[in-house]
């Protein structure tokens, strides 16, 4: 494993240690999502950061706030990495009252809101709330049955394309097309085929190098889950480079992780320390080739960008549901 991998690595497991904490009440899925948006960012989360952004959430928000529900610790986590805490808390909260005109409240508004709120200028905030509704409708239409409150984050994120509406979801339906029968889960080959709608290349290279990289994982011993694991599988598998060695690098930073407290079968599995372990690999990557939003103009990089984030944001949502689930469980 080479240095920069193994750092990021064991950044995430620091991360996930210091969140649970100062969280220590939450469900085992949400501290490693909280600790990849600091590692991600290349911060250490700091306790008297985070005890402050979750004073700041206090204040400007009701005791019955979905900012305040299961995806709290994920809210504060988001303001703790941004310079101005309070600002991003403005100015989601900006956003998230022009989306309820549009949706109803649920536990993934906020992560919508957070997601605009950090990749557009508020000048853009009313004008991609409408959009993210449109976006959200025109998923309704073709699949009724799969789209649901989750599917909001994805609008939202697709709401920044340059894509027109049309070309966003006909590039979705393509990947989703290719890719049905291939999973077992059709609401999983959808939120695959919305991330993948987010690059350029064509949707017969982007699925057939995602289904490379699946297969080349199962080669390497790691299994990867078909549920809402796959967004994450689909970044990677754009990233630049050969599949053999993303799939590699992915499966030695996943061995890495199973030795880490937290990471393991009784915590959140083998599927989800996966899914992180292609996400660590894939800020490595794209970190290793100084791509970022601000470095070209060049569309295949700034989209790589908004998909890593929009990963994020899946993940966030995975485990949200999977914390719902597990709560739910155990209450019965």
């Amino acid at each position: 494993m080479r240095e920069s991998l193994e750092t990021l690595c064991s950044m995430l497991s620091q991360n996930r240690k210091i969140i649970k904490s100062v969280f220590p009440l939450e469900n085992s899925y949400i501290y490693p999502v909280c600790a990849e948006i600091f590692t991600e960012k290349r911060q250490k989360a700091q306790e008297e950061k985070l005890n402050n952004c979750r004073r700041i959430l206090k204040e400007n928000t009701g005791v019955f706030s979905n900012f305040r529900g299961i995806t709290k610790a994920v809210m504060i986590s988001m303001m703790a990495v941004d310079s101005n805490p309070e600002e991003k808390l403005r100015r989601s909260l900006s956003v998230y009252a022009l989306l309820k005109e549009y949706f109803f409240t649920s536990q993934y508004l906020p992560v919508a809101s957070m997601a605009i709120s950090s990749m557009a200028p508020e000048s853009r905030y009313e004008e991609l709330s409408a959009r993210t509704r449109k976006i959200y409708e025109a998923m309704r239409s073709e699949h009724p049955f799969l789209t649901n409150s989750q599917d909001c984050i994805y609008a939202a994120l697709l709401a920044l394309s340059p894509r027109t509406d049309e070309e966003i979801i006909e590039e979705t339906e393509k990947c989703y097309d290719i890719l049905r029968g291939k999973f077992f889960s059709s609401n999983a080959v959808q939120s695959l085929s919305h991330i993948l709608a987010f690059l350029d290349d064509s949707a017969e290279e982007k699925c057939s190098r995602t289904l490379e990289l699946y297969d080349r994982l199962k080669l390497n011993g790691c299994r990867c889950g078909t549920n809402f694991e796959l967004p994450t599988l689909g970044v990677a598998a754009m990233l630049p480079g050969e599949i053999k060695d993303i799939a590699r690098d992915i499966a030695e930073a996943n061995e890495f992780l199973s030795h880490e407290k937290g990471f393991g079968f009784f915590s959140i599995g083998a599927k989800q320390r996966l899914m992180y372990a292609g996400m660590i690999v894939t800020s490595d990557i794209i970190e290793k080739n100084n791509i970022t939003a601000q470095s070209a103009a060049v569309g295949g990089i700034v989209a790589l960008v908004a998909a890593q984030e929009a990963a994020i944001c899946a993940a966030v949502a995975a485990s949200a549901a999977a914390a719902s689930a597990s709560s739910a469980s155990s209450g019965n």
